[in-house]
């Protein structure tokens, strides 16, 4: 498997201990690229520590720790940490759909948009987050799915132009 590394920098060496910082595809397998470049090196090599700084779009400043959560529960705003499917991959075009097409959607069927009805992705990348949001193996474009309460009940993707397949379908929320 093919992986790209986008970053990778060393920010301190002491002994024999170095500390990098790497932005890398999904996929990346820290343990194996340090056990990889050790053997390159001749000495061998391990982690002995990793944080993960962000995942796509969620930066770890983002993250709530788990007593956080409980404390959240307990005072019933649990729902108040948990991010609305709508403020999820903003990066992709929309589109916002009459209820008869939601209805297809909802289905799993194919649908038809016109040009004008496409809404671009955001362009630029939320502090903390990757660089490279939509890394790997190109895939055909895919889009965010509204309703005209805009809910966002799929994620499609192009199978001829301005025709969509949803290939993830959003239970409606209570």
């Amino acid at each position: 498997m093919e992986v790209e590394l986008f970053e990778y920098r060393l920010t301190a060496m002491e002994g024999a201990v170095a500390r990098f910082v790497i932005e890398c595809s999904s996929g990346t397998y820290i343990r194996s690229l340090a056990h990889e470049m050790g053997q390159q090196v001749g000495c061998g090599a391990h982690l002995t520590e990793i944080c993960r700084t962000a995942v796509g779009e969620f930066p770890l400043q983002q993250a709530l720790g788990l007593e956080e959560l409980a404390a959240a529960a307990r005072s019933n705003k649990f729902a108040d940490c948990v991010i609305k499917l709508e403020h999820l991959l903003l990066n992709f075009p929309s589109v916002t759909v009459l209820p008869v097409v939601e209805k297809h959607v909802r289905h799993g069927s194919k649908f038809n948009i016109m040009l004008s009805q496409l809404q671009p992705g955001r362009s630029e990348v939320p502090p903390g987050a990757t660089s490279q949001l939509d890394a790997g193996v190109p895939r055909a474009p895919r889009l965010r799915v509204l309703s005209q309460q805009q809910k966002l009940i799929a994620i499609a993707e192009a199978v001829v132009p301005r025709t969509y397949q949803p290939v993830v379908v959003f239970d409606p929320l209570p």
